[in-house]
Formats: C-alpha cells, structure tokens, sequence
C-alpha cells in the first residue's frame, strides 16, 4: 500500500505543471525597482508606474506584450518581450500533465503573484477559468515565470520577470484589482487565419478573436463572461458588438482572398513548444549528438535551465494539409533550417507585411525579425552583455513573416525539468564538471 502510494505521489509530481514551491521567503527581488530606461519610456508615452497594465502573450511569434493605460485613459503598447520558453503545441491547454501553456483571457490578482517563487519571480495566470472549468479541464501552477524552462508556462528569463514582475507589482499595489491576462496561439491576423483554417481549434480561435478585436479596436479591456461554454465579450454593448463584426467580415473577406490567391492550409507541429528566434539562436549552436545541450557558464547564468533543449535547433515542423485537412502525402516537408531553398507558392501571394523585430543577438548571429503589431519598432539590446535596455516597445497588429518547416511526431511525457536555486551561488552540482568552464543541460 505504501508504494502505491509512494508510487502515485511520485506520477502526480511528474505530471504537474511548473511546480512553483516558495524557495526563500528572505529574498527581496520583488521588490527591485521598475529599470530607469523603461520608466523614461513610460514618461515618454504619457504614463506613470501606477497606471493599469494588461499582459497579452502570443505562442507562434513568442512574443509577451505589456500594455498600460496612458494619459488619454486607453490602453497603449509599452513593451514586447520575447519569450525564452513555453511548451506544448498550438491549442487550448485541456489536462494536467499534457504540458499545454494555457489560451484564453485570465484575470491576474495580488494573491497570484509569488514572490518566493522558485522560478526568481512568478505570477499564476489562474488557469483553469471559467471557460476552462465549464468544459471540465485541469491543470494547476500554469504562471509565467523566470528561467528557460516550460512545462505549461511562459518561461521569459530571470532579467525579463523582474522587470515585468515589478511592472505589475506597482499596478496592483496603486489600485488595480487584477489585470487582464491575454494568452493566444499567434497574432490573430489574416494571414495566420488563412493558413490554419483547418486546424480542429478554429472555432475555439475565432471566439478568442472577438475579444483580441475589440481591443484591437478600443484599446480598452475587453469586460469578460462565459455562456454555454463560449466567451462572451462585452455584454449589452451593441456599439462594440457592430465594430467588432464589422472587423470580423473585413478580416474574412482578407481570409478569402488570401485563400484564393494561393495561401495554402498548413499544421505546425513543435518538439515540444518553442523560443523566440533570438534565444533560439543563443541555445542552438551547441546541441550534441546525444539531444543535449551545451552552453558556457555566462549563458548559463543568463538563461538559466532550459527544458527540452534538443527541439530549439529547427524550429516548428510546418506539414501542407490537403482540402480535408490531411497531411499531403505528395508535398515533401521543409524545415526552418531549409528556408532559404523552399518552394514558392503556386500562385504570387504578396508577403505579409513584416514589423522587424530586432533579436537578442548570440555571438556573430543577425538579429530575427518576427511580426508584432503597432506602428512601432522594437528591439531586444545587448542580450548577452548585460549592458542597456533588453527589450523593446513593438507594435500589435500586422502580420507575420510565415517559415517553413517539416512533419514529426509530438512530444511525450517527459519528466520535469530541474528548478531553479533562487541564490546564485547554490549551482546544481550535476549540471557541471568540476573545473569546468562549460555546463551540459540534458533535455528534460
């Protein structure tokens, strides 16, 4: 009896997202002030440290954007940061253990901010919500945290939670309740519309849409409810209920025409989630044979662990669907790797219009562009040198530059990646060699 019981404790941990169990309760990194450059952006946009924020996170672009009101009492870009890691596949999380990052719109309290995480510094996004609850998911300790490492999480570096931790810290602490916490599987343009039309989550992504359009529109916080298991946006509010289906046949129409113009349906399928292009650079140039990876000690101390570090090299697997929606035996897959010799389309379709986003450079690698929305910039300074600002203001809403990539079969279980030591010093002895320069991750 007592191994059963040893035995399904054990199984219960390796299922669980990331566990998040207090580390030190004498830390004072919560309180680390918001960084001097992104204060002087906030003045530069007409806002203070006190105003309400709300976070928006994209999978496909890996991209987490913190917005805050500005003195015109709307909502406006502050800052994109790029995600180090998240795990799992495009979609809906449904149960524990399947290391799905969740999709949908979440409410963030004081209470949900963890400021002995070991994970530096964490905030639970309150997975499962109502929505989730209503269609009988589970899961527990889904947050966006420190380190590189995902098992249903927004892994964003130690440096990048700080900075947003204290973001919100100052928020909550003048008066608001809790943000909107916005979590969608890609940017909601036409563009990754038309290409996965036929993935089995689109009616799901749609009704996410009607709540990213009405911000896209308003630029105020969409209000919330949940009926017969849809998302319900802003209820009684016919004004927003005619711009919001309005924008939606304008993007339909768009849809259409791209379809016809010879945008073909496709599936991404990822080892096992991913990274932004810029840590993708940074962690990929040393893979061994035996699927682990190998950094020296000053990455190390930047990214921290890093789950599952064999899928970051190529990218997602991008698989040609035919009209059913199955894969087309007679199209070959190409990997990200292969890019610069893929196919063209069979039709002109004109690229989708590209924001640079300028990647945290690794050693002698050209920075990645990735789409983002607004009309503004942005870049990720100086990753690896720890000198200037990190990240960047980049803007909301065009599309995105879409790569090319080859069919593998998806990720199973794996056992939990290691946590995090909150104090420096305490390194994990297995991760390296005595005397050495260099630390060996293996794949979790």
């Amino acid at each position: 009896m007592m191994k059963r019981f040893a035995l399904a404790a054990s199984l219960a941990v390796t299922l669980a997202a990331c566990q998040d169990d207090s580390f030190s309760r004498s830390s004072t990194r919560h309180l680390s002030p918001i960084p001097p450059a992104t204060m002087s952006l906030m003045a530069a946009k007409g806002m203070s440290k006190n105003d309400p924020i709300l976070i928006r996170s994209f999978k496909k672009e890996s991209e987490m954007e913190v917005w805050k009101k500005s003195a015109d009492g709307r909502y406006a870009l502050l800052k994109t940061y790029p995600i180090c890691r998240w795990s799992g596949q495009l979609g809906p999380k449904v149960r524990e253990g399947d290391r799905q990052a969740p999709e949908g719109f979440y409410t963030v309290s004081p209470a949900q901010m963890n400021p002995n995480s070991s994970y530096y510094l964490s905030f639970d996004t309150g997975f499962p919500n109502a929505y989730d609850r209503s269609l009988g998911r589970s899961g527990s300790n889904l947050m966006v945290h420190g380190s590189c490492s995902s098992r249903g999480c927004f892994a964003m570096t130690d440096q990048a939670i700080a900075e947003i931790y204290a973001i919100a810290r100052e928020a909550l602490g003048s008066g608001q309740r809790g943000f909107q916490f916005q979590s969608y599987p890609f940017r909601m343009t036409a563009y990754n519309l038309a290409e996965h039309r036929l993935d089995p989550n689109m009616a799901f992504w749609k009704n996410l849409k009607e709540g990213y359009d009405y911000f896209e529109l308003t630029r105020e916080e969409p209000r919330v409810s949940v009926t017969n298991h849809r998302y319900q946006f802003n209820v009684a509010d016919a004004g927003a209920d005619s711009a919001v289906a309005q924008k939606q046949h304008q993007d339909e129409q768009e849809v259409a025409a791209l379809v016809a113009r010879g945008v073909q349906p496709i599936k991404l399928v990822y080892n096992d989630g991913d990274s932004h292009e810029s840590f993708r650079q940074a962690l990929s140039g040393a893979v061994g044979a035996d699927g682990s990876l190998v950094v020296d000690s000053r990455m190390r101390d930047k990214f921290g662990d890093v789950s599952r570090p064999e899928g970051l090299s190529s990218g997602p697997q991008r698989i040609a669907l035919d009209a059913s929606g199955k894969p087309k035996a007679e199209a070959p897959s190409t990997t990200v790797a292969a890019m610069s010799v893929a196919s063209p389309a069979p039709a002109p379709v004109p690229a989708p219009e590209v924001k640079a986003v300028a990647a945290a450079p690794a050693p002698q690698a050209a920075p990645a562009t990735t789409g983002s929305t607004s009309s503004e910039t942005p870049f990720y300074k100086k990753m690896f040198n720890g000198v200037g600002d990190l990240f960047s203001t980049a803007p909301a809403s065009e599309p995105t530059t879409e790569t090319a990539q080859a069919p593998a079969p998806m990720p199973s279980m794996s056992p939990l990646p290691p946590q995090r030591n909150a104090a420096p010093a305490a390194k994990a002895p297995q991760r390296r060699a005595e005397g050495s320069s260099t630390v060996k991750l293996a794949a979790n």
